[in-house]
């Protein structure tokens, strides 16, 4: 009912807005048409059928029509404010007959006044806001606004007031200003999170009659922390093994918080308990639980339980909330600890011991120790990690842990030896420990001291007596506590030398020193000085040593020119560098003659092979032909055309066998019917079974073909006729292989027939 009451009046205003725009343009053509000057014709009838209006300008013709006989203007559609405000008209009257202008055209405007015809719209909503919760009242909100199409200077068609519709108590709106405010004081997110608003706009002031529109605003509370952590229980329990790794996690403890986002992150801590040492909390960032996790390693028969106080705290605090009480909350956490079988411990995790070098073998140098943590307490059993003991070097007890020696030891060969100790429980052999020890071995006085270097020493001829020839240095493979002392002696049968004097100095060497001058090459050229170097060890170790003194021929200043007593006799003139390359040219000369008396050999040797030759590696070559089938040299033809003719042993011609063997017995003479087939694997086992054959393969050629062949030779060397004066025919019987071979024949012999 209230839509058709609304479309009737909108129907009847839009009628009176066409009659009142009708008449005010009739008003308005008079008007102009009795107040113009211009016009001549004032005395003219305005019925006369003689006058003719006409209209022109915007919308003549389709919006505005005038009557041509009264000059009426008519509008033949409705008007639309919003759409066009005001038309510019220009009426004239006009003879009918002629079209001729009775008066000047006039011009007028027609203005269309506005009614209160379109609706406020919100052309931004549907809106969206949010506020904190616990919000006072009064607290902005938003703003919503809306527009209206109508004149805003003409009546109150475009003066707007705004309401709410839905949303109360919780929101309020400025009427003017369209702001909207919380209207309660703390709204609980926690409570209800999202609210939903109507907004109406009205026109006409908000009085009756007038035209509005709607929008909606969903308005969502913002999280603040208002609300503190709280665990689910207040009393956790956990058990965990013993032997459990460190920085395992062993249970999870949760605070919930009705809060969301950063203000429900808490932080975790141990405030209390008798494991705080033992164990740690930390906070899982994405579900915020409590992660308790093993600090220390446990001991399941020092401990078997601890209690813990764990605390949970917001980490982000709202100062404006915080007299509503501490933001944490506590519970208490038991943990159990199981027993686990654990391997054994030794009572040291590193062990040092140390062993003279001398030590004898199976000597004991040290002892480690193991027990079993667990309550059965498992015996043990001790062995050596091999891979660490390669040349088996110590050994160990496998009851008590004893470490013996079980091969000399050499300080100057290795210092240290690193070996690992295993302990293994003899109930469980998986329990498996081990333990590394290092073996230092200690040094004993077994090294004699020698010279650091081999020294040969030089001596002038025109030196001077008390003159230093040498200073020589000693070293010792062991290493005393105190450093090195040595000392040095000549030869008891040698103390009275009457060349030369030895001089200890400050720097632990030796000085040796000439006791006179006017030594001579020619008399004696080298001296051997034998000189003991003893050290200072317990007990001391000494050894002879002999420096080589080689008496030199030295320029004024003491410069070593020449030590070879064979420089007196060189030819005067003569220099070193003359009698090289007199050297070189004998050299040269010799190796001339060398390489000509042995291509003289090799062009002489026979083209026969030696016994010490091998035939494989020796390729002969002969610039002589054969003689043919008359030439019988170079092998016995008679063998060739008589198998029976050969019942002994024929020597190979071209080796010489290594061992000599007795002939071998010829086979049964060959039937005078034999076949080819037959003769040769006759001969080949003949080859096979020779001890005097070479190891090697070698080609034998047969020339034999047998007795009693139908078809004869067909060697060439014994054939008298030639192929024209032969038949191949026969050819085709004797098979397939022999058929193809006779067309073959027969095709030549028809090729020369042609």
């Amino acid at each position: 009912m209230n839509i058709n009451r609304d479309k009737i009046s909108k129907s009847n205003r839009i009628k009176k807005k066409q009659q009142r725009i009708n008449r005010n343009i009739k008003e308005a053509i008079w008007n102009q048409r009795y107040s113009n000057d211009m016009f001549s014709y004032t005395d003219l009838d305005p019925g006369s059928s003689k006058i003719k209006y006409i209209l022109s300008g915007d919308g003549a013709g389709t919006i505005f029509v005038i009557n041509d006989k009264t000059g009426d203007i008519h509008a033949m559609k409705r008007l639309d404010r919003e759409e066009k405000a005001e038309y510019t008209l220009t009426a004239q009257a006009v003879d009918r007959d002629t079209n001729k202008p009775l008066e000047p055209p006039s011009e007028f405007i027609i203005k269309v006044q506005d009614i209160n015809d379109n609706a406020p719209e919100f052309v931004d909503g549907p809106y969206h806001a949010t506020v904190p919760e616990m919000s006072v009242v009064g607290t902005f909100v938003t703003k919503v606004t809306a527009t209206d199409a109508d004149d805003p200077v003409y009546g109150n068609s475009a003066k707007l007031v705004y309401s709410i519709l839905e949303g109360q108590p919780y929101f309020s709106i400025e009427p003017h200003t369209a702001i909207i405010k919380t209207a309660l004081p703390n709204m609980d997110r926690e409570a209800k999170e999202e609210y939903f608003v109507v907004i109406q706009a009205k026109d006409m002031g908000g009085h009756m009659g007038g035209l509005s529109g709607t929008t909606t605003v969903t308005i969502t509370l913002i999280d603040v922390n208002d609300n503190p952590p709280k665990f689910a229980q207040s009393l956790y329990h956990f058990s965990v093994m013993e032997d459990v790794a460190l920085g395992e996690p062993i249970g999870r403890v949760k605070a919930n918080d009705l809060d969301v986002g950063d203000n429900a992150k808490s932080s975790y801590d141990i405030i209390e308990g008798d494991g705080m040492d033992i164990f740690e909390i930390t906070t899982d960032a994405q579900t915020q639980d409590g992660i308790i996790r093993v600090r220390k390693p446990l001991d399941f028969e020092t401990k078997k339980s601890y209690t813990l106080k764990v605390e949970a705290a917001n980490v982000h605090i709202d100062p404006r909330f915080i007299s509503g009480g501490p933001f944490k909350d506590t519970a208490t956490v038991k943990i159990v600890v199981e027993d686990a079988d654990e391997p054994p411990v030794f009572s040291s995790p590193t062990y040092l011991l140390e062993v003279h070098e001398n030590a004898a073998i199976n000597s004991v140098i040290g002892q480690v120790t193991a027990h079993d943590p667990d309550v059965s307490s498992s015996p043990i059993r001790f062995s050596i990690d091999r891979h660490t003991d390669l040349e088996r070097q110590f050994n160990i007890n496998a009851e008590d842990g004893k470490i013996t020696l079980a091969t000399p030891l050499d300080r100057e060969t290795n210092m240290w030896h690193n070996i690992t100790i295993v302990a293994t429980e003899t109930r469980n052999h998986s329990q498996v420990s081990r333990v590394p020890v290092a073996i230092k071995v200690l040094d004993v006085n077994d090294n004699a001291p020698e010279f650091a270097s081999e020294h040969e020493a030089f001596l002038c001829e025109n030196g001077k007596p008390g003159q230093v020839i040498q200073i020589v240095s000693a070293v010792d493979k062991d290493d005393p506590k105190n450093g090195h002392y040595f000392l040095y002696s000549l030869l008891p049968e040698m103390v009275n030398n009457p060349n030369f004097t030895i001089k200890k100095n400050e720097d632990n060497t030796l000085s040796i020193l000439a006791k006179h001058s006017g030594f001579s090459r020619q008399k004696q050229e080298v001296y051997l000085l034998p000189i003991i170097i003893s050290d200072s060890g317990n007990p001391p170790m000494s050894s002879t040593s002999t420096l080589t003194i080689r008496v030199c021929g030295c320029s004024s200043d003491g410069i070593v020119q020449s030590c070879n007593v064979e420089a007196y006799v060189l030819p005067i003139g003569l220099s070193m560098g003359a009698l090289i390359a007199i050297l070189a040219c004998i050299i040269l000369l010799l190796v001339i003659v060398v390489l000509f008396v042995t291509l003289r050999r090799h062009k002489n040797e026979p083209l026969i092979i030696k016994d010490d030759e091998d035939v494989r590696e020796n390729i002969i070559r002969y610039d002589d032909e054969g003689g043919g089938e008359e030439d019988t040299e170079a092998f016995d033809i008679a063998t060739l055309q008589n198998p029976d003719g050969i019942n002994g042993f024929l020597p190979r011609k071209d080796i010489k066998p290594d061992l000599q063997f007795m002939p071998r017995q010829g086979l049964a003479p060959v039937p005078n019917g034999v076949d080819v087939d037959e003769f040769i694997n006759v001969r080949l086992h003949e080859a096979d079974n020779d001890p005097t054959a070479p190891p090697y393969d070698s080609i034998q050629i047969y020339g034999y073909e047998g007795r009693g062949s139908a078809a004869g030779s067909l060697s060439s060397l014994e054939s008298s006729t030639s192929d024209s004066d032969q038949n191949f025919d026969y050819l085709s019987e004797w098979g397939p292989r022999f058929k193809r071979l006779g067309e073959l024949y027969s095709v030549g012999e028809s090729d020369k027939e042609t």
